[in-house]
């Protein structure tokens, strides 16, 4: 099929239209979600036993912001990605990562603080990584780069694969739907997002555990 100059125009007008709609629903919604209520532990330590997973969370997670890029509530994402941990027999421990809103250095404080070595990291916006502690912060086990495309049963299988990391397997990696649109439609968005979570980071603050009611 040719595609003409007016055939991309039409295909970049509809792109930009889209992404106007999801920043303004994004910024008007946001507030129809109520925020996580956290109880602070303390200052996180290494873990001590093998059978857990530590899953790092990013400055803004769960408090200023509360719901992924396509609008799965982070209560939604925290259920299912503990629940998988849980299923494979293994405790899942939630930490707060407030000095970055970089996932893979979130991720990989995760895995270093994890008893077990792997950690998960986690953004508002919904990337997320699965890291391993004894690798660099930029390598990882699992990437998932694109959070438009991390529905919510794909959390599940997240921390269930975790779970199997630590416990020394070798799982297959976790699917993801494929849609060559979404970058260029939810690219502005995601621009809005991370700034928005960057202004929360505090680069001195250290680590802090955490535990929430779900």
């Amino acid at each position: 099929m040719d595609v003409s100059k007016e055939m991309v125009r039409e295909i970049i007008l509809e792109v930009l239209r889209q992404t106007q709609d999801s920043k303004q629903s994004a910024i008007s919604e946001e507030g129809d979600i109520s925020p996580l209520q956290f109880k602070e532990i303390g200052k996180a330590e290494p873990g001590a036993t093998r059978h857990e997973v530590v899953i790092g969370l990013s400055p803004s997670f769960g408090s200023t912001m509360t719901k992924t890029i396509i609008g799965i509530p982070h209560r939604e994402v925290l259920r299912e990605m503990m629940a998988g941990v849980e299923e494979e027999g293994l405790k899942p421990r939630l930490v707060k990562v407030n000095r970055t809103a970089d996932v893979s250095f979130i991720a990989h404080e995760a895995a270093k603080l994890s008893g077990s070595g792997i950690g998960i990291g986690i953004l508002a916006r919904g990337t997320t990584v699965i890291h391993q502690k004894d690798l660099a912060p930029l390598q990882n086990l699992e990437l998932f780069s694109q959070s438009p495309l991390i529905e919510l049963e794909s959390f599940r299988s997240i921390g269930r694969n975790a779970a199997k990391y630590a416990k020394g397997e070798s799982p297959s990696p976790v699917p993801v739907r494929s849609d060559p649109m979404a970058r260029p439609r939810y690219q502005g968005l995601a621009a809005l997002l991370h700034n928005k979570e960057v202004q929360h980071a505090k680069p001195d603050m250290a680590s802090t555990e955490v535990a929430v009611q779900l």
